[in-house]
């Protein structure tokens, strides 16, 4: 249930009309900046397409300022102990869970997904400040004694410098929340360019950061579109780039950033499959595939976009069909929502286009949700839950991502079959096979291309202790987001060889052959 709170935020949020829509801040140096940008983009509600704020796009001289900024944190950031780090870690998870409510409708505000949604958007990201309250044992390094006579071998990890992090629309708390607190916790500074579509979270987390002790500088947060990210790549005080968001935007950075020397890890694009067979437990796995099909509207990079009927289990698409049709569609806010809005007019018309080209295509469409209006707004952004069968490789509506309520069923002969139409797909994000024969479910995870694989898990997301470890075209770059190769990613190795002559030997002159052991 709601807190009481929340519910009169929401009510605010349904039924207030904004005259004078407010600008969206900067934050550097630990506190709002109002920019002073003269093109601004529109931060609208997807339910109903209203004006609720202006998002300036950074100007040249902000960007620098807040460059600046982070430059003199990570200078103190860098001499901080790790357990004065580990504090500001366990400060912030507290106070997030002390604000979830407010940041989940803030989401459902700018985002439009249901406030359940929205508070699991929250505790996702949290789950990462939690691990990182681990740092110490996380940064440990390794040394060896008597490496020779008298001499001693020990590498730690240093922090990299100044970083920066662009994130996609979807998760706006759970996405920078991937990316700041290890940033932080392992001695770096970092400036966050949120999307311009929902920034709302991100200034609410930064706020809290201040709160938690993270010393002003060390997370600023700029606004805007492509200058905002080209600073980022070309600008050579910035060390390493995290990016989570769609494949054009996320080539950009991996390829121009590389050139100018940076570390880049780009989470992109994505088209996961669930495999079904016939043994499968029928009403859990049709559950399972309509909330990880549908939740979200879609818009989730793990979203179980394509379901792959394997033999007999082909049967299965009007029960699918059907659980389909009994979901909600309202604004996220609305009790008993299931589907909310997507982010904006352009996003639905794109969804809707890649429907129509199904059906010219000769996909069955056995749930059309593309003309759905939801009572009292009109104007939202929203699609209903649509099912395209009988999908083909070749098909516009499963080459692309469709980021949208829009499941695409397909047929396959058996496991080999339905393993093949996976690794032909230029994704490799994630993947998913309901069965209860362990055996097959051992063969399917060896042999299928994908860098997450669930067994009876629609959506494959591991915990912060692990990686997400997305691969192929869903993934650029080396080192993964967050767990072990999150640590490695904003540190560097230090390596320090020392020797203590402890004999009264002295060589009697310079020995300028090669060293040897000794």
């Amino acid at each position: 249930m709601l807190s009481r709170l929340a519910r009169h935020q929401l009510r605010s949020i349904s039924s207030s009309r904004i005259a004078c829509a407010e600008s969206v801040k900067l934050w550097i140096d630990g506190k709002p900046v109002e920019s002073k940008a003269s093109e601004w983009i529109d931060l609208t509600n997807p339910a109903t397409n209203e004006v609720i704020g202006k998002v300036p796009k950074t100007t040249p001289s902000e960007l620098e300022t807040a460059l600046q900024s982070s430059l003199r944190a990570f200078n103190e950031l860098k001499k901080t102990s790790p357990l004065t780090r580990q504090q500001w870690m366990f400060n912030l998870q507290h106070l997030i869970k002390r604000d979830l409510k407010k940041l989940a409708a803030n989401i459902t505000q700018e985002q439009g997904k249901t406030l359940p949604d929205a508070e699991g958007d929250v505790s996702r990201g949290l789950q990462v400040v939690e691990h990182a309250c681990s740092v110490p044992s996380l940064m440990q390094g390794e040394t060896l004694g008597n490496v020779s006579r008298d001499m001693d071998t020990l590498s730690y990890r240093v922090p990299i410098g100044v970083t920066a992090g662009v994130c996609a629309f979807n998760f706006p708390a759970m996405i920078p929340l991937w990316i700041f607190p290890l940033a932080i916790a392992c001695g770096n500074s970092i400036i966050i360019k949120p999307s311009e579509q929902d920034p709302g979270a991100s200034i609410m987390l930064a706020q809290l950061a201040k709160e938690a002790g993270i010393p002003d500088g060390a997370f600023n947060i700029v606004h805007g579109q492509h200058d905002t990210v080209n600073f980022f790549c070309d600008n050579p005080h910035i060390k390493a780039i995290s990016f989570v968001g769609a494949d054009t935007a996320g080539k950009h950075i991996y390829e121009r950033g590389a050139k100018h020397g940076k570390r880049v890890q780009s989470n992109m694009g994505a088209k996961n499959h669930g495999v079904v067979m016939p043994d499968a437990n029928k009403e859990q796995t049709i559950n399972q595939i309509v909330a990880a099909g549908f939740g979200a509207a879609g818009q989730r990079c793990m979203a179980l976009t394509t379901i792959i009927l394997v033999g007999e289990a082909r049967a299965w698409l009007k029960d699918i069909v059907e659980k389909a049709k009994g979901l909600h569609v309202n604004a996220g806010w609305k009790p008993e929502t299931d589907i909310g809005p997507l982010i904006s007019k352009q996003a639905k018309q794109r969804v809707i286009s890649l429907i129509e080209s199904a059906k010219k295509e000769g996909a069955e469409v056995p749930l059309d949700g593309s003309n759905i209006t939801v009572p009292g707004f009109e104007n939202g952004n929203f699609v209903g839950a649509t099912v395209l069968a009988d999908v083909k490789p070749h098909m516009t509506c499963y080459k692309e991502e469709i980021f949208g309520p829009v499941l695409c069923v397909m047929f396959a002969k058996d496991i080999n079959d339905a393993s093949q139409i996976i690794n032909s797909n230029k994704y490799g994000n994630g993947t998913a096979i309901f069965t209860t024969n362990g055996a097959i479910a051992r063969k399917f995870t060896n042999e299928t291309e994908c860098g997450q694989v669930g067994i009876n898990v629609p959506i494959p997301v591991p915990l912060p202790m692990f990686s997400f470890t997305g691969s192929k075209a869903s993934f650029h770059g080396d080192l993964n987001f967050y767990g072990k190769a999150g640590v490695q990613f904003f540190t560097q190795w230090k390596t320090i060889t020392q020797y203590w002559n402890s004999s009264k030997y002295v060589d009697e002159k310079p020995q300028t052959a090669f060293p040897q052991l000794k």
